[in-house]
């Protein structure tokens, strides 16, 4: 029997443990945002986009998304409200020139019969009547998008009224889906201006890894807009709501140093 000597033996025992992967970051392109995390949103995250009407939603997932396709990666606009044409007149409004990158971004209108159809269909597979492989939304052919955005839950909610655990699977099958796909995701949903629950059942807040609110306040007879990183997964990330502007020239714009806190504590006084 030969034995190994000590010097082997400690060598053999030290020897080195496998690292886990660097963990990547995605940047908005959004001035002002980006500062509001320490190193960016966790990359293949399911973010949520929360507000209420005329808050800024459409408008900061598109920027989002146009920032991306001049950076070369590919995204995926899909709408359930607004045309392909609505949705690209933003983007002329702002002059944000995709330049030789407008093939990295596809703005696609879906139907919501679409979907209802295929929650059915997914149904009819737990159930053991279908052996095809169904998926919550289908991607266009030949186009493999790193950036995907759902405009909007709150649409897709409206096709299952009266059918609520329904929507819930669907919702549950959609998160599971992107991240088989490993992309990172910003799904839209319609809230009141000072929202406590910030989707339409208040379950996709805790399916998602990150939220993302934005308010449109009101204060006497002007409206003040304020954004807030609520959560986020796998960053930190400043925990306040801070002032935010739409321009006519650059779109969005976030003001970390500015916080509106000051506003939400006057409106609940009156």
């Amino acid at each position: 029997m030969v034995r190994k000597s000590k010097k082997t033996h400690k060598k053999a025992k030290l020897g080195k443990k496998p690292r886990n992967p660097k963990p990547e970051y995605i940047k908005s392109g959004i001035n002002g945002l980006d500062r509001l995390f320490t190193n960016g949103i966790p990359k293949n995250s399911s973010v949520l986009i929360a507000g209420g009407a005329g808050s800024g939603k459409t408008l900061l997932c598109l920027q989002i998304a146009v920032n991306a396709a001049k950076n070369g990666k590919k995204c995926l606009y899909m709408s359930f409200e607004e045309s392909e044409e609505k949705l690209k007149s933003h983007i002329k409004k702002f002059g944000w020139d995709l330049k030789d990158n407008e093939k990295n971004l596809v703005i696609k209108r879906y139907k919501l019969f679409d979907i209802t159809r295929a929650i059915d269909a997914l149904l009819a597979k737990e159930m053991g009547d279908l052996l095809i492989d169904i998926k919550p939304i289908l991607i266009p052919k030949g186009f493999k998008p790193e950036i995907i955005i759902v405009d909007s839950l709150t649409a897709i909610a409206s096709a299952f009224l009266g059918r609520e655990e329904t929507y819930r699977i669907y919702i549950e099958q959609l998160f599971r889906y992107f991240e088989e796909l490993k992309v990172t995701s910003f799904l839209i949903s319609e809230t009141e201006q000072e929202p406590r629950i910030y989707s339409p059942t208040g379950v996709e807040e805790f399916l998602a890894d990150g939220v993302i609110v934005l308010y449109n306040i009101r204060r006497g007879n002007v409206r003040q807009s304020g954004l807030e990183v609520l959560k986020m997964r796998g960053t930190k990330h400043q925990k306040k709501v801070v002032a935010m502007q739409i321009t006519d020239k650059k779109g969005i714009e976030i003001y970390p140093e500015q916080e509106v806190f000051s506003i939400f504590k006057l409106d609940k006084l009156r």
